[in-house]
């Protein structure tokens, strides 16, 4: 941890401790009295809050618009209102009000005459977790812990409940780790993930770091529109987890949990996916072991959360060289470990304490092999490393007017993406005697080991002015990088056998041990590739942001949110010498109660994005500051490309660099520090500079309308349109591009390199680059939808229901950070469908309870088809790279090949996709406890669909060669019908 790091860490501490007197509470409530016949406002009425779970009670008298609010507030379930009738009317209670972080719910209680009751005095409504929202125009939608637990969800993944949401899908990134949905059909990088309402992104890429299964879940929310000022550093949405706390009830779970494979799975031609996105043979097996507890330390004082889930994946790969006799299996691994406690203690009636932690190990393993066949041997094989660490402390001081909240949090993130399986050595790839590989032996060939330490502080403090609530606060993140990556420092030979040496090789019985020490020493050295600059190098990212919120209460009926954001990100001043200074943010919205069963209500609202880590580390990692390449910059500066104040030691940086050699003994070739002189005659074919400009952080303008329904106490009824608008979305400018070059669909001609090269700006110089590559904020993007949801939610009753259907369309010029024109930066012809666009989405989840123990669910997903990428057949125009101008990085990524002439992007479009899922659980009651069978069966009816799954762009069937209506090439396809098994022991 770098020291400045820490020394916020430490402050934070102390600033929590002296402004908060810690408590930990996120969420309010505002109840509504009204009398039962004429439906007025009830002034003066005895307000009582209780959670008998956590020994908690509070009260509080109803305002002249009959309104009273408790704030800071335990999220959970358990709690109940209740209204102290005055003289001729009965008390009024609402039971099982369920509080999820950051939320602002609302529950209405009718006081009705004593003279109208037959029997009894008192008015009590069930538990309701349908319920209009009365009080804000967030356009929201979440999923209870009852529901998680019915739905079919693959290994406990609570991602994969997500895309039950309206607004959600699943995503195809541009790796194969990428976060597995999408909000509003944008990049899943660009996503919130919060915890508790803390931040839970690693600033990397903007994924998670701990990956919260289901059973340390209470409630999940993703917010999609028109949301508080408390949330921001996205112009997309967020994803809020709610963890589960202790009570004064001891209670848990210990399972297990299974995916037998291949005995049940339905097979199929397409390789399935692990649960990191990683592909795995048809058939694989995963098997998942954990247990939560939870409970009392001092009853209605202390309380304890615990929850580990363990998974194991066993996946085969087929070693098969044909040219050296070998055909072996090579069995392999993935491990992951999530671990989350959780402690609550009520120091005093108005300072609750909480603080939470959260573990998580997973190693990934590429073994060596292939799904169906591969060279690479178990001495080259690799492992993926995810480990997180999040330690937070939330809290609390509570007035009856004011309310002070404070939270920090620590955070550790590592990202091995190769850590060798036999350690550090040179790598050997085995050319056999007719030409073709035959082996890759010793070292993954890379180095990526990211590491990011954050600490976040938040406060909060909120005050009751009459019809007023005000909130101003502060949210601060440090996260402080170090980046190890490159090439491989022992370098990477390529080698050539003779057919003498390849019999020698065969005759061996070497088999999958095969190794680098293995080939013959004499071997013909046709290449040698080593690292020049093995060093890890990085930057501490801040994120400021300040907000004011006023939720004015006009009237009983029509609630005002007034507020303003401000952010800045440190990373906004990338090469220049200052940072983007003027992202303030307005947020306005209404809530109108029409009549007691119906609401109005809508939004704008400006939303700025951080920036990803990323961005900024590509810049230097493929940066340089050779002689040569500062010569061509002074050139582009000269033709006004560069702008004139350009300070060329901003923009550039000794990044990684791989030299090349073709005559150098096997396994003796020279070390970086031998060959660093190198470094300024290396001509590259890109390299990449910090912006001199700077970067504008994205921003997003976003409207919402929206009408909500309560058709009865357990059914809500809602529709939402929205409509956003984004710019200064990231993407790359070739500087020294060739000039455009049109490919004429009739009459098709290609350009050479030589062609192009012939017309860039620059000319090229030793340690100079073919392309000098910026990232830009000048992106757009246009998305509209409208959504349909109709919910019935009763606990314990015979069935429920959850439909959703959305219309949208989502159009940008760029999908993501390594974003490129196909043509000499012309944007303007990129301009089309997004690649997570999705015209139609239908979602059904029905739940019924033939049994008191038996419990069905039966979910449906219905997509309209994803876009297609047409480019050129290079088997007619002896390339896909038409216009010459040599692409190479960013192409495995985004698969930005040059479009078929003619073709706009994205031009056509995959089928529709159906999958249903299946989930039947039974309960045997023993004693006072349950022992609780599973099984879930996912594409029940094992169709095949081209699309609509989380997937990996340049694996995915997104990219198609020839023209629109030329037909599918299969790729891949969603996973068939596949089997999952569970039992678990409730107590």
């Amino acid at each position: 941890m770098s020291f400045r790091v820490f020394f916020f860490f430490l402050a934070s501490v102390l600033v929590l401790a002296l402004l908060a007197t810690p408590a930990f509470a996120q969420a309010t409530l505002e109840v509504l009295v009204l009398e039962d016949t004429a439906g007025t406002p009830v002034p003066g009425v005895e307000i009582t809050l209780t959670n008998d779970g956590r020994g908690f009670t509070t009260s509080a008298i109803s305002n002249d618009q009959g309104k009273a609010r408790f704030r800071a507030l335990a999220t959970g379930d358990g709690y109940a209102v209740t209204a102290k009738g005055l003289d001729g009317f009965g008390d009024a209670t609402k039971t099982g009000l369920v509080l999820r972080t950051n939320q602002d719910a609302s529950a209405t209680l009718r006081l009705r005459l004593l003279e109208t009751f037959t029997e009894g005095v008192t008015v009590t409504a069930e538990r309701q977790l349908v319920a209009l929202n009365r009080v804000d125009a967030e356009v929201s939608s979440t999923l209870v812990e009852e529901e998680l637990e019915i739905l079919p969800i693959e290994g406990r993944d609570v991602t994969r409940s997500l895309y039950r949401l309206p607004n959600v899908t699943q995503a195809t990134g541009f790796y194969p780790e990428a976060p597995n949905v999408s909000i509003n059909g944008a990049n899943s990088l660009f996503t919130n993930y919060m915890i508790d309402g803390l931040d839970n992104n690693e600033n990397f890429l903007g994924g998670q770091k701990f990956a919260v299964p289901v059973g340390a879940v209470q409630d999940v929310t993703v917010l999609t529109s028109s949301y508080s000022a408390e949330f921001g550093r996205t112009g997309n949405g967020v994803f809020n987890v709610t963890t589960k706390n202790g009570g004064n009830d001891l209670q848990g779970e210990v399972f297990y949990l299974s995916r037998p494979g291949e005995n049940l799975d339905a097979s199929t031609a397409f390789p399935g996916r692990d649960l990191s996105g990683n592909q795995v043979q048809d058939g694989f097996k995963r098997d998942q072991l954990g247990f939560s507890i939870g409970g009392p330390i001092r009853k209605d004082r202390t309380f304890f959360f615990a929850n580990v889930e363990g998974t194991r994946d066993e996946k085969d790969n087929v070693l098969a060289v044909p040219e050296l006799g070998i055909a072996d299996t090579v069995s392999g691994t993935n491990e992951f470990l999530y671990a989350t406690g959780r402690f609550d203690h009520q120091l005093t009636d108005s300072i609750p304490l909480t603080a939470r932690l959260n573990y998580g190990d997973v190693n990934i393993e590429r073994q060596g092999g292939g799904l169906d066949g591969g060279v690479t041997f178990p001495s080259a094989g690799s492992v993926q490393d995810r480990e997180s660490l999040l330690g937070a402390l939330r809290g609390s001081w509570i007035s009856s007017d004011i309310v002070n909240e404070a939270s920090v949090q620590f955070s550790r993130f590592r990202w091995n993406y190769g850590r060798p399986l036999n350690g550090d050595g040179p790598q050997a790839t085995v050319l056999g005697a007719s030409g073709q590989t035959v082996a890759v032996l010793g070292h993954p060939g890379f180095v990526f080991d990211d590491i990011e330490e954050t600490v976040q502080l938040r406060d909060s403090l909120s005050f009751i002015l009459g019809d007023h609530t005000l909130t101003m606060g502060a949210d601060i993140i440090l996260a402080d990088f170090a980046l190890t990556g490159g090439g491989n420092v022992d370098g990477n030979y390529l080698v050539q056998l003779t057919q003498e040496q390849e019999d020698a090789l065969a005759a061996g019985g070497f088999g999958s041990s095969l190794d680098v020490e293995d080939s013959p020493s004499d071997v013909e050295v046709v290449r040698y590739d080593v690292e020049l600059l093995p060093n890890s190098y990085g930057e501490t990212q801040e994120l400021y942001s300040f907000y004011v919120e006023d939720l004015f209460s006009v009237t009983p009926r029509l609630n005002l949110s007034l507020g303003l954001r401000y952010d800045y990100d440190s990373l906004s001043e990338s090469g220049s010498d200052s940072a983007d200074t003027d992202n303030f943010a307005p947020r306005v919205s209404f809530n109108y109660q029409i009549d007691d069963d119906s609401v109005l209500r809508g939004g704008f609202g400006l939303f700025y994005e951080k920036i990803v880590y990323a961005a900024y580390s590509d810049a230097l990692q493929q940066n340089s500051s050779a002689v040569g390449f500062r010569n061509q910059l002074r050139e582009l500066i000269a033709l006004g490309i560069l702008p004139a104040d350009t300070d060329i030691d901003r923009i550039t940086f000794d990044g990684n660099l791989v030299t090349s050699f073709d005559d150098v003994p096997y396994l003796g070739g020279p070390t970086p520090e031998e060959v660093q002189g190198s470094r300024e005659s290396i001509f590259s074919n890109e390299r990449r500079i910090l912006n001199p400009d700077g970067w504008d952080n994205p921003v997003t303008e976003q409207y919402s309308l929206g009408y909500q329904r309560q058709v009865r106490s357990d059914m809500l009824f809602y529709v939402d349109l929205i409509y956003t608008q984004s710019r200064n979305l990231f993407r790359l400018r070739d500087l020294n591009a060739p000039a455009p070059y049109t490919v004429d669909p009739n009459n098709p001609v290609v350009r050479s390199q030589e062609e192009a090269d012939a017309t860039r700006p620059v000319d090229f110089e030793d340690g100079g680059a073919r392309n000098i590559v910026v990232s830009e904020t000048e992106g757009e993007a246009e998305y509209r939808a409208a959504t349909f949801t109709f919910i019935k939610y009763k606990a314990d009753d015979w069935y429920n229901f959850r439909l959703g259907y959305t219309w949208s369309k989502l159009e940008n010029n760029t999908d993501d950070i390594n974003f490129r024109a196909q043509d000499s930066n012309d944007f303007e012809a990129e301009w089309g469908p997004s690649v997570n666009d999705r015209e139609h989405v239908i979602s059904a989840v029905f739940q019924v309870h033939p049994l008191d123990d038996l419990s069905i669910a039966l979910t449906a997903l219905l997509q309209s088809g994803q876009p297609v990428n047409r480019i050129p057949d290079a088997t007619v125009f002896g390339t896909t790279d038409l216009n010459g101008d040599g692409r190479s990085f960013g192409d495995a990524f985004v698969g930005n090949s040059d479009r078929f002439p003619g073709e706009p992007r994205n031009s056509d479009r995959l089928p529709w996709s159906q999958v249903y899922d299946l989930g039947i659980q039974y309960q045997l009651p023993i004693r006072d406890r349950n022992v609780e069978l599973r099984l879930d069966v996912f594409n029940l009816l094992n169709n095949t669909n081209l699309s609509g799954f989380s997937n990996n762009a340049t694996q995915s069937n997104q990219i198609q060669i020839g023209p629109a209506g030329s037909g599918i090439v299969l790729k891949n396809a969603a996973p068939p019908r596949q089997f999952q098994l569970g039992v678990r022991f409730v107590f």
